[in-house]
């Protein structure tokens, strides 16, 4: 039997994480790794990183039942740059 399980999360601070992340695609520095001569069809980037505690909740919902557990983990946030590029977010992930 097949059963569908409805999973969300909420952020307690979203715009502090917002900020942080922000802060992180759009920082000033730049070492110059992403103007080195690289092979054809080749680009080398910048990356900046970052690590942060997040807190929120997860819900975890059926038909049937519905479960609330709140959640504090590391997460580490990766921007990436082009040659002519901005920061962009490319990765997240949760440490824990």
């Amino acid at each position: 039997m097949n059963k569908s399980l409805h999973i969300s999360t909420t952020f307690d601070q979203p715009g502090l994480l917002e900020n942080l992340v922000e802060k992180l695609a759009c920082r000033r520095s730049d070492i110059g790794y992403g103007k080195e001569k690289m092979p054809l069809d080749f680009e080398a980037l910048e990356t900046s990183s970052t690590e942060t505690y997040v807190s929120g909740t997860v819900s975890l919902s059926d038909k049937d039942e519905s479960i609330n557990m709140p959640f504090t983990s590391s997460f580490l946030f990766t921007c990436i740059k082009g040659k002519d590029d901005h920061y962009k977010l490319t990765w997240a992930i949760s440490l824990s």
